[in-house]
């Protein structure tokens, strides 16, 4: 099997202007310097920022420059994501283009950050793709890996790299960090997690192995990381174990009928009593002042989202 070599861009991203131009400079500079990359994957919301006023239709600009990039250097390109508008909703939509130019498939992330990325739609549909005679590929968005379902599925699709935009500068970084070791090693894959830097994140970008072993973290700089993958430790990986023990991705199908708390119509009581999904208030602080005025009264949460917002 031939080597495959992905490069992952971590770079400055603005909360106030296009990053597009600034992305062709950084993909020029990548092949220039490293012609043998077969794929580029940039982070999350990387060509317009994290606000949602900048929401295009998809198709559109964006992906037609990417398209033209990605076919001048004949690479597979993952331009990050942008905010997609789409009858009157916004998704956080990821593209994936071939060396030809062609939009082979898109990703709508499934898990928004809320109560945070208020406004965004989740996706609702899984993402793979074949890269022809080497693996077949997962997409998946920054906070979608933190339900080990999503990252599951994936591999249960076929996927042997799992290629992963985020966009996080926020003090949870670090448990991240242990959250892709523990995705690439319990889904026995390649998982290639590429953060953004100023308002696209606090970086530390990071590529782990189908043993879960750290290949690569970035700092908190400007960085292109190229990183040649072997699939052959993936294959190996599922057939033989992890470090030729753990083999969780068999045991899992030995077992999956077992798991009835995922079965529709499922009773979740104790997951039900956990109230509605709302930003941390001073609640504590304000309702002390309330009934010191004698004018407190019980706080309404909000039971969902309408409308659209900027992060």
């Amino acid at each position: 099997m031939r080597p495959f070599a992905v490069a992952g861009i971590q770079m400055k991203v603005s909360a106030v202007a296009s990053n597009l131009e600034m992305m062709k400079l950084k993909l020029d500079i990548t092949m220039s310097l490293y012609p043998w990359v077969d794929m580029v994957v940039f982070s999350e919301l990387c060509g317009y920022g994290p606000l949602t006023h900048t929401a295009q239709e998809i198709p559109g600009e964006f992906e037609q420059q990417m398209q033209a990039l990605a076919k001048k250097h004949n690479i597979w390109l993952l331009p990050g994501s942008i905010f997609e508008k789409d009858h009157g909703r916004i998704y956080n939509t990821a593209t994936v283009i071939n060396p030809e130019g062609e939009i082979v498939t898109r990703y709508r992330k499934m898990f928004p950050f809320y109560p945070y990325e208020v406004g965004v739609t989740p996706g609702s549909e899984f993402c793979v793709f074949d890269v022809p005679g080497v693996a077949k590929f997962g997409v998946s968005i920054c906070y979608d890996m933190w339900f080990p379902e999503t990252v599951r599925t994936l591999t249960v699709m076929g996927a042997e790299v799992i290629l992963h935009p985020t966009m996080t500068g926020t003090i949870d970084r670090e448990i991240e960090l242990s959250i892709v070791r523990a995705m690439a090693a319990v889904n026995q894959c390649y998982f290639f997690d590429v953060n953004g830097l100023e308002s696209g994140g606090s970086g530390r970008s990071i590529v782990c192995g189908p043993d879960g072993r750290v290949i690569y973290q970035a700092e908190g700089n400007e960085e292109i990381f190229p990183l040649e993958l072997n699939i052959e430790r993936v294959r190996r990986s599922r057939e033989l174990g992890i470090l030729r023990l753990g083999q969780p991705l068999k045991s899992f199908r030995d077992h999956i009928g077992q798991f009835g708390i995922y079965q529709p119509g499922a009773d979740l009581p104790y997951l039900n009593s956990l109230g509605p999904l709302i930003k941390p208030t001073r609640i504590d602080t304000l309702t002390k002042l309330k009934m010191k005025e004698n004018e407190y009264e019980p706080p309404t949460a909000p039971t969902g989202y309408k409308g659209f917002g900027e992060l």
